[in-house]
């Protein structure tokens, strides 16, 4: 097979079956794994799909969801400095909501340095970072396992949020749109986020410059039910301007903070 032909088939594929990974290709094509990556590279390049952890997606795909592995090894440094942003809105005593994703454990490293809180999570990776720290009573909520994101969701966590209330909640999304408010691509995440969201007194978003301007399947929340905006400066500022005319109070990181050479605050 040519290699034209060859691109033409993965795009093929792709467009069945809205995802590739690259051992399935090379099951598939017959050539070698580093083969299928550089025709991946090439057909991103050329903004026919997007590369993700191990395989491809079509450039819009508002149903796709990265796993948790994906989101651990993109965009680093930014979340680690939003977590340490957050980290600072926390009091002692608080008793405090931690949404699924990696900037949550990237959080929940920030609260091993306090002695009194409450943490309540629906993400089983936020919940082994706090197992053994003794200043934290940890409630995990119980549910179906979703897998690739290590979270709990369902009627039975929906249940338990019910009856809890929280001072703060820290929630993550997959996409932030001035007009379209906050979304993710699956529907029982956006049902339990949205349950998170009325379960405390305070929200605040943590979501890197790369989810700004996404619209994915389900929406969960407006701008309106988010008290505070943590990104980073990656995003226009005419953009981050929009977001606090909105109403937000918006917590910007600088390359400085995510490079580590000054202390977030």
């Amino acid at each position: 097979m040519y290699e034209a032909e060859r691109k033409q088939r993965i795009l093929e594929l792709l467009k069945t079956n809205q995802r590739v990974d690259v051992q399935g290709l090379n099951q598939i094509l017959h050539v070698s794994e580093s083969t299928i990556r550089r025709d991946l590279k090439e057909l991103e390049e050329s903004n026919l799909l997007k590369r993700t952890h191990g395989g491809a997606i079509p450039l819009h795909n508002v149903n796709y969801e990265p796993s948790f592995l994906e989101k651990e090894v993109s965009s680093g440094e930014q979340k680690t400095a939003i977590a340490k942003k957050a980290a600072a809105l926390i009091r002692e005593g608080d008793v405090i909501l931690l949404d699924s994703g990696t900037t949550m454990v990237c959080l929940a490293k920030e609260l091993r340095r306090f002695n009194k809180l409450t943490v309540v999570t629906n993400a089983v990776p936020v919940a082994q970072e706090l197992l053994a720290h003794e200043g934290i009573e940890l409630i995990l909520l119980g549910g179906t396992m979703r897998k690739d994101i290590l979270s709990l969701v369902g009627p039975f966590a929906e249940q338990m949020l019910s009856m809890l209330h929280v001072d703060k909640a820290f929630i993550a999304t997959n996409g932030i749109h001035l007009t379209e408010g906050l979304s993710t691509p699956n529907i029982t995440e956006a049902s339990i986020k949205r349950r998170m969201i009325d379960s405390s007194k305070k929200v605040i978003l943590l979501a890197d410059s790369s989810k700004i301007n996404e619209i994915k399947h389900v929406k969960f929340a407006g701008l309106s039910d988010i008290n505070t905006f943590i990104t980073d400066d990656g995003a226009q500022e005419d953009m981050l301007s929009e977001f606090a005319s909105r109403g937000l109070e918006l917590h910007v990181v600088t390359s400085e903070e995510k490079q580590g050479k000054i202390e977030a605050v």
